[in-house]
C-alpha cells in the first residue's frame, strides 16, 4: 500500500479535474480524496497499490481534456487507510 500527496498547478479548476480524477481513481481502485485550493491549484491524496497510485499520479500530469497542467508536486506519505474516494 502506497500513499502520495499531490498538488497540481495550471488550469485545473473549472475543467472537471476533480470529477475526472474521481472517475480515474475508481477505475484504478485507488482511495483518497481531491479538492480545489484557494490559489487555483488542486490537491489530492491517493492510496492503493504502487502501480495504481503511479498511474493516477501520471494521469494528474495531463488531467482531463480542458486542463493545462503546468506542475505536479508529489510527496510520499504513510498510508492512513482511506476508504473510497472523495471529491472535497
Amino acid at each position: 500500500m502506497e500513499r502520495r500527496h499531490v498538488i497540481v498547478r495550471g488550469t485545473v479548476q473549472g475543467v472537471f479535474f476533480r470529477a475526472s480524477c474521481e472517475s480515474e481513481a475508481n477505475r484504478l481502485g485507488v482511495t483518497g480524496w481531491v479538492a480545489n485550493r484557494p490559489d487555483g491549484s488542486v490537491e489530492g491524496a491517493f492510496e492503493g497499490s504502487a502501480e495504481a497510485v503511479d498511474q493516477l499520479v501520471k494521469w494528474c500530469r495531463v488531467g482531463p481534456p480542458r486542463a493545462e497542467v503546468t506542475d505536479v508536486e508529489v510527496t510520499e506519505q504513510e498510508p492512513v487507510g482511506e476508504i473510497g474516494f472523495e471529491v472535497r
